[in-house]
């Protein structure tokens, strides 16, 4: 299985080092690498997180992560999980 960070994610994901970064660019970077590595480890565990409230499939998933919610698709048929979208709660 391997995992795909789709373009949506990776434009939140921009603002959202952006905004971190202009109080600490090491706070982003630390953010950042943080996160990766915990997208990273769902390969292991895919269906660790609960169902996305904003889905009805069980298999898209909302990973939370310091305040923040990733939603990710596990699709069985093509061997990959893709990374949908970061979110705070209060955005959407």
């Amino acid at each position: 299985m391997y995992i795909v960070r789709k373009r949506e994610y990776l434009s939140a994901l921009k603002i959202i080092l952006s905004f971190i970064a202009k109080d600490s660019k090491n706070r982003a970077l630390n953010f950042k690498s943080q996160l990766d590595n915990k997208i990273n480890n769902l390969i292991n565990f895919p269906y660790r997180f609960k169902q996305s409230k904003n889905y009805d499939d069980e298999n898209v998933r909302d990973m939370i992560f310091k305040g923040y919610t990733i939603t990710y698709l596990i699709e069985n048929d093509k061997n990959r999980i893709s990374i949908l979208d970061i979110y705070k709660w209060v955005d959407k």
